[in-house]
């Protein structure tokens, strides 16, 4: 026979749990009534119903814990003459001996399943609809017993006690759980948009420099000798092409970097003089000059000039400069026609990048050509 959800254990350790509370819980309420050996027919009637009682409560309380304390409304705080301390109001009444916060063998589980009411029930209205019954009883109990004032004293503390501030507990408590977990939320969404982030760039960079390569044989082919009109323009043709997947691929890195332009970038790793030989392959003059050890930005930095000088300077002689502190790659005039329009996404990303690392960026026009340089700590 499948047992329904609320009675339902997902292991035995919760078997175990609850069998060890139903059994101190019954020994609790069996304190609370007659003795079974001088007076057991006392015994059946008041305490076996209540033994009843404590018994749902236990089997319903794990998954629905304000329904335990709807069960275990006879057996609260309802004996005004033991309470957690007793108080001198002769100020104000006749009696000395008030009891602050009427106890009861059962109220230690009362206040556990008020608490996990706080921590589990998301709505506000049963909660509200369950102490306005409980405070009912309350003023019942108090009107039955005359309605003095010291009694009123002693339920409203028994209320809070016993009910108001578990479950207050037990609702800042879920409360803040809710709140860790948006929080965990929202760093894993950061995270995402870092990697993004990271992808993008690795794209632009990485891409970006193949396409500008591409582009600077494509020049280098179209300007060749020996070839017929057509196979220039073909050349052309591809030039062309590679400058506008350039542009396209610059769009769409845009649009993977909308709002995680300023995440952390993970550094180039490509070694800088094999960067400058795919470079010198596709046809580029390049003078290179390393000095080590080389900064971890040195392969960012150097594949950024390299793109930038062949997409803007084509057939232009090419410096890279690499030190300890300082990483260049300087340009001079442009002896063809640009093979891509200006962007300056990678420069902004490599200027964050240089932030980042302690160090700075600079890049501008010198003597004709165009010089970049990252300076670093």
């Amino acid at each position: 026979m499948r047992l329904p959800r609320p009675i339902r254990r997902k292991s035995r350790r919760e078997v175990v749990v609850d069998l060890l509370l139903w059994m101190l819980l019954c020994a609790f309420v069996a304190a609370m009534g007659p003795d079974p050996f001088l007076d057991p027919a006392a015994f059946g009637t008041v305490t076996g119903p209540r033994l009843v009682l404590a018994s749902a409560a236990v089997l319903v309380g794990r998954r629905q814990p304000l329904a335990a304390l709807a069960l275990l409304l006879p057996l609260g705080p309802w004996r005004f003459s033991e309470g957690f301390a007793t108080v001198d109001l002769s100020w104000l009444l006749p009696r000395t001996g008030v009891k602050i916060l009427p106890l009861v063998p059962t109220s230690p589980f009362i206040m556990g399943y008020a608490y996990m009411t706080g921590r589990r029930e998301a709505g506000p209205w049963r909660p509200v609809a369950a102490f306005g019954l409980i405070t009912a009883v309350g003023v019942a109990v108090v009107l039955g017993a005359g309605g003095d004032l010291a009694l009123w004293v002693s339920m409203v503390t028994g209320l809070a006690g016993t009910y108001l501030v578990p479950y207050l507990l037990g609702l800042v408590r879920r409360l803040v759980i809710r709140q860790r977990g948006q929080a965990r939320l929202s760093a894993e969404a950061q995270a995402r948009l870092r990697e993004r982030a990271r992808i993008a760039r690795d794209m632009h960079d990485s891409l970006g420099h193949d396409l500008a390569l591409i582009a600077v044989r494509a020049a280098g082919l179209e300007l060749a000798p020996g070839l017929d009109p057509a196979q220039a323009r073909a050349a052309g043709e591809l030039r062309e092409a590679a400058g506008d997947a350039t542009e396209r691929l610059r769009q769409i890195i845009g649009l993977l970097r909308e709002d995680a332009d300023a995440a952390p970038l993970a550094p180039v790793n490509e070694d800088v003089t094999e960067l400058v030989r795919r470079a010198r392959d596709s046809g580029m003059a390049i003078d290179l000059d390393v000095a080590e050890p080389a900064p971890a930005l040195a392969g960012a930095v150097v594949q950024e000039g390299l793109t930038n000088a062949a997409k803007h300077a084509p057939g232009a002689a090419v410096r890279v400069s690499v030190g300890p502190g300082r990483v260049s790659v300087r340009n001079g005039p442009a002896r063809g026609r640009p093979v891509a329009r200006p962007g300056g996404m990678g420069l902004a990303g490599l200027a964050e990048r240089a932030r980042l690392a302690g160090g700075t960026l600079t890049a501008g026009a010198v003597d004709g050509g165009y010089e970049l340089v990252v300076e670093l700590p």
